[in-house]
């Protein structure tokens, strides 16, 4: 991503911790996923036409409203207890469909140095339904929230640092995205969300014109397995319909991503078992009663016991972040002191309490309409999802076919989409393999995966041996 090696060698070290800190979206966000999986939709085949987009070209350009002096309006002077910046940042509405009154909210964060060189990148959270100023706030953003819940510190991983990032809370109902239509918070679904965030992306390039030509890419986690694919399809079919490029789509990024309901879901209890999660006896009968084909509609009462029995023993523990302590203070009245080591858990009451302070969403130009529910981090109000095609499989080899760079990766403490469903996922695809796996080391520390070639900097990370230079074993050709 980008020329820049040192930019780079940052993303992917970034991108490494952040794969092991995907605790994020809360038990809420479980209970939709499984309930997704569990649903009586399920196809034998995989019929391209499933990915078809929804709403003609005509029809969604005709969604692009004029933007003229908003993007000085959504200029963010400060953030309350924000330390200084050397960067832009923009926070605000756009219109996605005025008949509806249906707007999405983003907060967009340039670069520090040499924005006008660097790829502009969009973050989506998953859920369906969860916020994408958690990823912000949380995790890539150039902001963490003290333990006060009112005061903001540096994240020195953040990837600002290698790319112009827009942060988008879609669909309707999520965070302080909202519609005055109250059947938009019952319509939502993965046709309905790809086709709005295409509006939302055409919109907000006309409010921010200089980034119309630059290289683009969309990265994101969990269910955004199905929003960043779809996005990107949406993309690509719109630009071969206009027969130009309306907007530079280079390639996508995705973590611990639902792709392939089949093996995402066997993964998940065999990451269980392989973790000393669940016991070997509820382990044996899931692999003796439950078929997680997509033929297999109805599992059975021995294997629903089985997988019961999985979710009791799991209970306990942040299925995000296995390893991860469990939160059981409240907001201090000082900041406690931040060390990127010593895990917080706690970091989702902090940012409850900083994104629902009113000087906090006053100087983020959000909740305008003053919505009669508080920003949530997994929403509440979207009732019900109409689901989309179980695999994102043959979009990312529509992608890979059109020359686009797609990279998966995955964090090893994530038991919600976890490595093991993404290895068996991409494992669907028989890729062939470019550089074989390699350890590499990080401050002597011993890490697993793949280093891209040109990306060794070391002032970023300090190698012990020269074939840690391998090149990345790219999960999908142009990767």
């Amino acid at each position: 991503m980008g020329r820049n090696p040192k930019a780079r060698s940052f993303l992917l070290l970034s991108l490494c911790i952040l794969s092991s800190l995907i605790h994020i979206h809360g038990r809420k966000q479980r209970d939709f996923l499984d309930s997704l999986y569990k649903a009586k939709y399920r196809e034998s085949g995989i019929d391209m036409s499933l990915f078809q987009v929804s709403d003609n070209h005509e029809n969604l350009h005709s969604r692009v409203y004029h933007q003229e002096g908003l993007k000085e309006k959504d200029r963010i002077k400060k953030l309350p207890g924000q330390p200084s910046v050397e960067f832009d940042h923009y926070g605000g509405y756009v219109t996605i469909d005025k008949s509806a009154g249906r707007a999405f909210y983003y907060y967009f964060v340039e670069a520090g140095r040499n924005k006008e060189s660097k790829p502009l990148l969009l973050w989506l959270n998953g859920g369906p339904g969860c916020s994408s100023l958690y990823g912000a706030m949380q995790e890539l953003g150039p902001f963490r929230i003290h333990s006060d819940g009112k005061t903001l510190y540096r994240n020195k991983f953040a990837w600002n640092k290698a790319a112009n990032v827009l942060f988008l809370e879609s669909p309707v109902g999520v965070g302080f995205s909202y519609s005055n239509t109250t059947s938009d918070y019952e319509t939502n679904g993965d046709s309905k969300t790809a086709a709005d965030n295409y509006v939302f992306l055409l919109n907000w390039l006309e409010r921010f014109p200089e980034y119309k030509d630059r290289e683009f890419y969309i990265s994101g986690e969990s269910y955004a397995g199905h929003f960043v694919p779809q996005l990107a399809h949406n993309i690509l079919s719109n630009n071969k319909k206009a027969n130009q490029t309306l907007v530079n789509l280079k390639g996508i990024i995705i973590g611990n991503a639902a792709i392939n309901d089949e093996t995402d879901h066997k993964g998940i209890y065999e990451y269980f078992a392989t973790h000393a999660l669940i016991s070997q006896e509820t382990w044996y009968a899931i692999q003796k009663y439950c078929n997680f084909s997509l033929e297999a509609d109805d599992k059975g009462s021995q294997c629903n016991s089985a997988r019961s029995d999985a979710d009791r023993e799991v209970s306990y523990i942040n299925i995000y972040d296995i390893y991860a302590p469990l939160c059981f203070s409240n907001l201090t009245a000082h900041p406690k002191k931040t060390n990127i080591m010593d895990f917080d858990p706690c970091g989702e009451k902090y940012l409850l309490a900083y994104l629902n302070r009113e000087s906090v969403q006053e100087a983020l130009h959000a909740n305008v309409t003053k919505l009669d529910y508080g920003w949530q981090g997994c929403s509440s109000v979207i009732k019900g999802w109409k689901l989309g095609p179980s695999t994102m499989l043959p979009l990312l080899q529509e992608f890979m076919s059109n020359g686009l760079r797609v990279w998966v990766f995955s964090g090893d403490t994530d038991g919600r989409v976890p490595v093991t469903s993404t290895q068996r996922s991409l494992s669907k695809m028989s890729l062939p393999t470019k550089s074989p796996w390699r350890s590499w080391f990080l401050g002597g520390e011993w890490g697993y995966g793949w280093k891209s070639a040109g990306d060794f900097d070391p002032e970023v990370s300090q190698q012990d041996e020269p074939p840690y230079k391998e090149s990345m074993a790219s999960l999908v050709p142009g990767g």
